[in-house]
């Protein structure tokens, strides 16, 4: 046996299965989409079996990308978890034939509940499919096994049916790379999204400064406590007017022999690169990339020093 060809033999099987479903869209999906936008309540998937699991990542999906969704056991719901669903909510259940036990007893239910139904189904002349409010055609033509049993193809297309819906009411939610952050903080996404300058930065009695008067020697002292690699020149009131970094010290080290006494106002970078402590700490590293620096003065926008922002820090955050 070629195992490469027979891989290939299922993969496209359940290629031509999601064409199928695609060729079946119809008015339905497009009521099913407008109905889930107006649910007030939550979205519940239940399912058995694989379509349950099926129903699990279908949930997933739509609670990560805006929609509140969660998955709910038909057998649980049948011992008291139909405590659950409210009128507000709209239930799709899934089944490929259309005609589980499990799934058919808790039609009743949902309909003495007032719940909109939304059905996922693969025979359209099932019992799921006439009864449900609405009805979602996932059928295909054949599973990929050999003995057209094992459901291969027809969870492919319930799972791609249950993507459908979700990246369609994201789009009409206008669902943004902030709001997936929110609902993903823990995620390096969420982190790159959400932390910002000021949640990392140094502050207050641990930014290293000084006036421009300072001379060599005091800001390597100050380099020393800090541990940092630079010091910020500010002004009377605090306003940022230089910077001086260790390799900065370095090249003039090169070139100065009696240097212990420059004054830092002689030698300090005059308008360095800054960054408001309100930005993403990803743009802040993505500019210290961009400038070749490890690390950035927080300002405000009349030039106070409120902060410095060191490379490793970023990183430390998981920020990459």
């Amino acid at each position: 046996m070629d195992y490469i060809e027979e891989g290939a033999k299922v993969l496209n099987q359940e290629a031509k299965g999601l064409f199928e479903v695609a060729d079946k869209l119809n008015g339905n999906f497009e009521e099913a989409i407008n109905t889930l936008s107006a649910c007030e309540g939550r979205v519940i998937i239940t399912g058995i079996g694989k379509s349950g699991i099926i129903g699990r990542k279908i949930a997933s999906t739509l609670a990560s990308t805006g929609t509140p969704a969660f998955f709910l056991h038909p057998s649980e719901a049948s011992h008291g978890d139909m405590g659950m669903v409210t009128n507000k909510d709209i239930v799709i259940l899934i089944s490929n034939s259309g005609e589980t036990g499990e799934i058919l007893h808790l039609l009743p239910s949902m309909k003495s509940l007032g719940v909109t139904t939304i059905s996922m189904c693969g025979k359209k002349e099932s019992t799921l499919f006439r009864e449900c409010d609405i009805s979602l055609n996932i059928g295909v033509s054949s599973e990929a096994d050999p003995n057209n049993l094992a459901p291969t193809t027809s969870t492919t297309a319930a799972l791609a049916m249950g993507d459908a819906l979700a990246i369609v009411l994201l789009k009409l939610k206008k669902f943004q790379p902030t709001d997936f952050a929110k609902l993903h903080p823990g995620g390096s996404l969420g982190r790159k999204l959400t932390v910002r300058v000021s949640h990392l930065m140094h502050k207050g009695d641990s930014i290293p400064t000084v006036r421009k008067d300072a001379t060599i020697k005091e800001v390597i002292l100050v380099f020393t406590k800090s541990g940092l690699g630079v010091a910020a020149v500010v002004d009377e009131k605090d306003a940022l007017i230089g910077v001086f970094t260790d390799g900065d010290l370095r090249r003039l080290i090169d070139v100065e022999t009696d240097f212990i006494n420059i004054k830092i106002g002689d030698v300090m970078k005059s308008n360095p690169k800054v960054i408001s402590p309100d930005e993403l700490a990803f743009d802040a590293l993505r500019m210290m990339n961009d400038y070749q620096i490890t690390a950035l003065m927080v300002t405000e926008q009349d030039s106070t020093l409120v902060g410095i922002l060191n490379i490793h820090d970023i990183l430390k955050a998981g920020i990459s």
